[in-house]
């Protein structure tokens, strides 16, 4: 019996193991292997070239050196800019959905979080038809209300604004539905111990609810930090990189250089350097957050 138990335990988990090897896994390897050489996309000769990809990254002066890291300074200043919103706007809403009555609680959740189930490329249609310059809705209206109208997606700083809105419309509700779940676990006996000590609201919050949902906001802020890393599709479909390569991510240079300039290897060794940064901040992110956590 513990046999048979073993096994089907094992089969059950199977589907999941073939599926993470298939698309997942074997990838992640074939790209290091790829990094690894020359490997231009219309030959058929691939030569083993050891680290000198990510060499020529590395080295200051050349041309995929001058695009990875421009690459990189535009996504991080995206992780700046949008991991904050989207973990403190999110938790605002999931508090104030809290408050809300019971019986219209449901229908606000499903319209926070229904965006999030849209495509990118509906997500990009919905706000270049809001954004665009010259027949935007927003636009159209300040033009109604007597006011000029704004580059949103053409001039700089309001591109990287109208990134920023349609990333936290896009994706806070599946954040806002995470803390939503966080804030009901935190015990009810802990809120009335606090208003017996006379705590206020702003009291309560900062002593029961913040140490109680710390984990949960940690997840939210590690995933949120990948996410952002990985931004490709708003830049792409709303602002093409632009104005000039002001929002021109580190994917999209990726990209390029894999398939504008055929060069597979060196995209290849950007992405795996890519990854490894991100498994990096991720990991400083859990480690500051334990220190003060403990301390």
């Amino acid at each position: 019996m513990k046999w048979t138990s073993r096994l089907t335990s094992f089969l059950f988990v199977l589907p999941y193991l073939a599926c993470f090897g298939l698309f997942l896994l074997f990838p992640i390897l074939y790209g290091v292997v790829i990094s690894l050489q020359d490997f231009e996309l219309l030959s058929s000769e691939h030569a083993f070239v050891g680290l000198s990809n990510y060499i020529s990254i590395l080295t200051p002066g050349t041309y995929e050196n001058s695009l990875f890291f421009r690459g990189l300074w535009t996504t991080a200043q995206f992780v700046l800019y949008s991991v904050p919103l989207l973990i403190f706007v999110a938790l605002a809403l999931a508090m104030l959905l809290n408050a809300l009555p019971a019986r219209v609680r449901g229908l606000f959740r499903t319209f926070y979080f229904l965006p999030y189930a849209l495509s990118a490329s509906v997500m990009a249609v919905i706000w270049l038809m809001m954004l665009d310059t010259n027949a935007g809705f927003i636009n159209s209206l300040l033009a109604r209300l007597g006011f000029a109208g704004i580059p949103w997606l053409t001039d700089t700083p309001w591109a990287w604004v109208s990134l920023i809105g349609a990333t936290i419309w896009w994706t806070i509700g599946f954040n806002m539905i995470i803390f939503i779940n966080a804030l009901n676990e935190v015990p009810e006996e802990q809120y009335e111990a606090a208003s017996i000590d006379g705590a206020g609201a702003w009291s309560k919050f900062v002593s029961v609810t913040l140490p109680t949902i710390r984990p949960v906001m940690l997840f939210v802020m590690i995933t949120s930090t990948i996410a952002s890393f990985n931004i490709y599709a708003q830049p792409f479909l709303l602002t093409r990189g632009g104005p000039g390569d002001t929002t021109r991510v580190l994917l999209i240079n990726v990209l390029d250089q894999a398939f504008a300039r055929k060069d597979i290897g060196s995209a290849s060794a950007m992405a795996i350097l890519m990854a490894l940064l991100i498994m990096a901040v991720s990991v400083v992110q859990f480690k500051l957050t334990n220190r003060k956590e403990k301390a």
